[in-house]
């Protein structure tokens, strides 16, 4: 395929401003309120007034119409807005789409929004179609569908459930170096931990499965020729490319490889860049098998070799992978739909080699010299995968 027309979409587009809100138990809080805050923050962040924003763009589990919802009570009146739902990878999405209006200029400033009070208010109804195959065996969704991939990962390529537990153990390690992470009091987990939690749905036990969180994240996004006049470091999008071959587990083609295959080459594509140049790795794991389907999908290494890629805490603090720095949605926080998160943690790693003063530095995994991150997002029963490559400006 010929990438020539869609690669002008390189570093033509940066996130300028970033934050995050309500973040583990927002009691008394509800979602619009949170993501509205995260909103309000992200825009300060990048030193943008809330009267420039033109452009909107938020999905969640409790609007119908997000972006319509969001910008009334911002009292905002966008150009362009687009709330599409594909689960948890809506917000890769969204930047992919906001990095086209502003390139096109259709807009000049775009929020990417999210929010969620999940917990606060015991749980959710996700709104989503019948399953019309799946029904009669009355699955626990979606961790029923994450199972079956698991154990189909288990038959194919030998793995274990300890294998499932080393992404576990690292990401709790990440989390108890990040302040922000649900779990940074928690202290650290080991295999046995993780092997004796109580059962979900077997192969997958609780410490196999994202944690349950309110929170809400916005990104504030603008063209490269503005960006570099705002507060802080602009961290500019170098490729995003989105794919997705089925909505129900029962028509995914191969539950051991997902559409991430595709997005991957395509945002990779994009950006020039390969999966051995990424300095960190953000992905969505919601269930421990997401890491290593996605580390194999994305390219980092072939298909079944993830479980060794994993040993040793090869991905975590002390190895030489540097992947869901901030302790992912198992360890961090996990409010029902994370790609926004996964986002965040990759830009915030840019920005914090570049010189802004983003966390504590003293007591957080930062990785020196960052200059390239991936963020992936997954939504539905690995359904919907979306890719975004970010850079430094020197990327570009």
């Amino acid at each position: 395929m010929d990438y020539n027309d869609i690669n002008k979409l390189k570093g033509k587009t940066a996130v300028v401003g970033l934050a995050e809100s309500g973040c583990g138990i927002a009691k008394g809080w509800s979602a619009m309120e949170i993501m509205a805050n995260s909103v309000h923050d992200a825009l300060d962040d990048a030193g943008i007034k809330l009267s420039e924003v033109d452009g909107v763009f938020a999905a969640t589990a409790f609007h119908s119409m997000a972006a319509m919802s969001l910008s009334e009570y911002l009292g905002v009146k966008p150009k362009f807005a687009d709330g599409s739902q594909i689960g948890g990878s809506s917000f890769l999405s969204h930047i992919l789409t906001a990095a086209m209006a502003l390139d096109a200029g259709l807009i000049n400033v775009a929020v990417v929004a999210y929010g969620s009070n999940q917990k606060s208010i015991g749980g959710f109804k996700t709104i989503s179609e019948a399953m019309p195959y799946e029904a009669q065996y009355e699955p626990r969704m979606p961790v029923t569908a994450y199972a079956l991939a698991a154990k189909r990962y288990m038959y194919e390529f030998g793995a274990t459930r300890e294998d499932l537990a080393n992404v576990a153990v690292s990401a709790r390690d990440w989390a108890l170096l990040n302040p922000r992470a649900y779990t940074h009091n928690d202290g650290p987990l080991s295999v046995n931990d993780v092997l004796s939690a109580r059962s979900i749905v077997d192969p997958l036990g609780k410490l196999d499965c994202c944690l349950v969180t309110d929170g809400a994240a916005a990104v504030v996004m603008t063209r490269a020729d503005r960006a570099k006049d705002t507060k802080n470091t602009p961290i500019y999008l170098l490729g995003a490319a989105m794919e997705h071959h089925h909505r129900m587990v029962s028509e995914m083609p191969d539950l051991v490889r997902t559409s991430a295959i595709d997005s991957g080459k395509r945002a990779f594509a994009m950006s020039g860049y390969s999966p051995k140049d990424m300095n960190t790795i953000q992905l969505y794991d919601a269930f421990t098998i997401n890491t290593l389907l996605f580390l194999e999908d994305l390219g980092f290494c072939n298909k079944g070799e993830a479980i060794d890629l994993v040993k040793n805490n090869n991905i975590g603090p002390l190895g030489n992978l540097p992947v869901n720095t901030n302790g992912g949605g198992l360890s961090c926080v996990h409010p029902g739909m994370y790609g926004l998160f996964v986002t965040i943690e990759a830009i915030r790693q840019l920005r914090n080699s570049s010189g802004d003063n983003v966390g504590d530095r003293l007591n957080r995994g930062w990785i020196p010299n960052a200059k390239l991150s991936i963020a992936h997002g997954n939504g539905g029963v690995l359904s919907s995968q979306v890719t975004n490559i970010w850079g430094v400006s020197e990327t570009i």
